[in-house]
């Protein structure tokens, strides 16, 4: 008998990416070859990746960690205390919401963790799980791996991917449970507005179910756009888990810090499991990220870079017959429609080849990502090295063989 039939079958569904399969357990180091042979790598959401982003203080909290005895030990399941207390502080000044930082926020190794951990103790096998989309994958495969059903929630270019809410309220049925929501959204970038979070708000309050919002790209908005937090909003507190990330606003992915915000009725849960889910995230990283939090204007410099870029991405592939895209509204992000050219496999596998860029095809967001690709913009400090690969992929795209899938 095979080891794996007694496997949860669906762990096996899940489909990992460029890791699905351990024949191609040398992927990664495969992916991150491909720049040595000239391709930029453009399918990473990792701020300026490769290059090097920590500002000196944070590299110098980082040294000062390891030469400090307790840095090569535990902090609590729940986090460090005064890492807490300053978040607590950038969450009223930014999101508008004051917390108590022993009773309402977690740090977690990661958002991705945080955003599992936060949907584990409310998601049972047969439940239904609204995901609008198209969406951050992970969205899907936790619901997936829960032995609950993904009932997805068009989002659509022409309403801007905005919600229309008839589309939540014909697919909700007494399974139904949970909204898991990426806002700002990624892949599309789309901001939603208050009111359209005023309108999912009443919908989630009136039909009783949880909300867990991963807000990774909130650090970057543009064009004076009001950015707001759904647990502020009136009856999203006490049904709401906020999942927060340091990876996509300060560009430490490879610190794993995020952290969970909620009430105190949740928290109590979160917790008391945390010792044995947790157990407890990195005490060193935890003290670099207490530095950057304390004066986050290396920012500023970040967020000028994705501005300058947006336009850039806006204008050059926008230029290309038969392509199309919004201007992105957030992060460092844009969502490219190729429909007319072929789908999105067809149009990444080509750019690879011929404009020798790395991107992501659609499909891997949910129903609604057919037909468009995924551009990571933030790679790279030198802007100009990322302007040469959006040149590229706008003559390739310009010169694809079918010119029109018509």
């Amino acid at each position: 008998m095979s080891i794996t039939s007694r496997m949860n079958p669906r762990f096996q569904k899940i489909q990992g990416g460029l890791f699905t399969e351990v024949q191609k357990a040398d992927v990664s180091g495969s992916y991150m070859d491909l720049a040595k042979q000239g391709i930029d790598l453009m399918g990473w959401a990792d701020p300026f990746t490769p290059d090097y982003v920590l500002p000196q203080k944070v590299k110098k909290a980082f040294v000062d960690a390891v030469n400090d005895p307790l840095g090569a030990h535990y902090t609590a399941p729940i986090g460090n205390d005064e890492l807490k207390q300053i978040i607590a502080e950038k969450i009223k000044r930014q999101n508008h919401i004051e917390v108590d930082w022993r009773r309402n926020l977690l740090i977690t190794p990661g958002s991705d963790s945080g955003l599992y951990y936060a949907m584990l103790p409310f998601i049972e096998s047969g439940d239904e799980v609204m995901v609008p989309v198209p969406c951050y994958p992970n969205n899907l495969q936790n619901i997936q791996t829960m032995g609950a059903e993904p009932v997805y929630i068009p989002l659509r270019a022409e309403n801007g991917y905005q919600f229309d809410i008839a589309e939540f309220e014909k697919r909700i049925s007494d399974r139904t449970k949970m909204v898991v929501l990426t806002h700002p959204n990624n892949p599309t970038t789309t901001v939603f507005t208050r009111a359209s979070l005023e309108a999912l708000c009443a919908f989630i309050v009136k039909h009783d179910l949880i909300l867990v919002c991963d807000q990774a790209f909130e650090d970057y908005i543009y064009d004076n756009r009001e950015y707001v937090t759904p647990a502020a909003l009136p009856g999203m507190w006490e049904r709401t888990v906020t999942v927060f990330s340091v990876s996509k606003g300060m560009g430490f992915s490879g610190i794993r810090v995020g952290y969970l915000m909620s009430c105190d009725a949740v928290m109590d849960v979160l917790y008391g499991a945390a010792v044995s889910v947790i157990g407890a995230t990195h005490t060193i990283s935890q003290l670099a990220v207490m530095e950057a939090f304390r004066d986050m204007s290396f920012m500023k410099e970040f967020e000028k870079a994705f501005e300058e870029r947006r336009h850039m991405a806006y204008a050059l592939l926008n230029s290309v017959p038969h392509v199309s895209m919004q201007l992105p509204e957030s992060g460092f992000l844009c969502w490219v429609d190729v429909h007319e050219l072929g789908s999105g496999q067809e149009i990444y596998e080509y750019l690879l080849k011929e404009a020798k860029v790395a991107v992501n095809a659609g499909t891997s967001y949910g129903p609604g990502g057919e037909g468009h690709i995924r551009i990571v913009l933030g790679v790279y400090r030198d802007s100009t090295k990322v302007y040469d690969a959006l040149q590229r992929i706008a003559k390739a795209l310009s010169h694809y063989p079918n010119g029109c899938a018509d």
